[in-house]
């Protein structure tokens, strides 16, 4: 179990309780979420460790690892996928300003995004914890991926582009990996972070119910604040923000669920267009973004 008396991002004792919320995938615990005042970075106190968190991951309806589509949200989610993989890819090409080059995808999940990337002719390197979620990429697209250990071995300035779609408020060697990305990318390269946004309007409506806090697999809760302190502490400096439109619906539909105990579609759609149409004038407050992120010149 992990206790923090500081910020895990920038140190501060400016730390305090916000609320307590429920494991509802898998252990039906209650966890706590907490808050630094000086970098606004919220954190899952008490956590277990990483040699304790595998159980908390042992459950058939997470979809990153199993890739299922049994129920109706994970029937959207694979529906909706098939044209985010694309818009991603689009979107690396557009930042990097290449059709093709290297990439290294940390938390792969089953390979869909690296089986896009491959199409496009790209080389692909996948990191994956989750031995089911290996397999699965194996299966599906012929993705061999490897161990996330791994990473501090791999060479220096190797990658055009590096991504970490919905992985990093999972990492519990948090500085550790921000300095690998950095060590890892080339200097003109790009670095792609997605993580849910807890500024955001269907956090602020869902409150501990917001299922994209997701206790205690979610580590970390970011702010853009935050994720700005995170990235200048290890050189590494923010380019743009970008929407990821979807998610604040996709996350409504499970929050929904979570507060009333049944999944109102119509309300949770409509708390989305709300959440969106907040975003809209402010990317800064989608549901969730992507960081892209640059080395800063010497």
């Amino acid at each position: 179990m992990i206790q923090y008396t500081t910020c895990p991002i920038c140190n501060s004792l400016a730390i305090a309780y916000v609320h307590d919320s429920i494991d509802y995938t898998v252990s039906k615990k209650k966890f706590s979420i907490w808050e630094c005042h000086n970098c606004f970075v919220r954190f899952t106190q008490d956590v277990p460790s990483q040699q304790e968190i595998g159980p908390y991951y042992k459950a058939e309806a997470y979809i990153s690892h199993t890739d299922t589509q049994k129920g109706l949200i994970n029937k959207i989610y694979h529906k909706v996928r098939n044209y985010t993989l694309k818009s991603k890819r689009k979107l690396i090409q557009h930042e990097t300003s290449l059709s093709k080059g290297n990439i290294l995808d940390i938390g792969c999940g089953t390979g869909a995004f690296l089986n896009e990337m491959k199409s496009a002719s790209w080389n692909i390197t996948g990191l994956e914890p989750d031995k089911k979620a290996s397999k699965m990429a194996s299966k599906l697209y012929g993705i061999n991926t490897q161990n996330p250990e791994v990473l501090f071995q791999l060479p220096k300035n190797s990658y055009d582009a590096i991504t970490m779609w919905h992985v990093l408020e999972h990492v519990h060697q948090l500085h550790e990996y921000i300095k690998a990305l950095h060590d890892l990318i080339k200097d003109n390269g790009s670095i792609f972070i997605a993580v849910p946004n807890y500024t955001s309007y269907d956090a602020s409506h869902y409150k501990e119910h917001w299922a994209a806090y997701d206790v205690p697999r979610h580590l970390f809760h970011f702010s853009p604040q935050s994720m700005e302190a995170l990235l200048n502490k290890h050189g590494l400096k923010l380019k743009s923000i970008q929407p990821m439109w979807f998610d604040s619906f996709y996350v409504s539909m499970l929050s929904q669920h979570i507060k009333y105990k049944r999944g109102n579609v119509i309300i949770a759609f409509i708390v989305g267009v709300l959440s969106n149409i907040d975003a809209f004038f402010n990317k800064k407050k989608c549901s969730s973004v992507i960081y892209v992120i640059e080395k800063k010149v010497q």
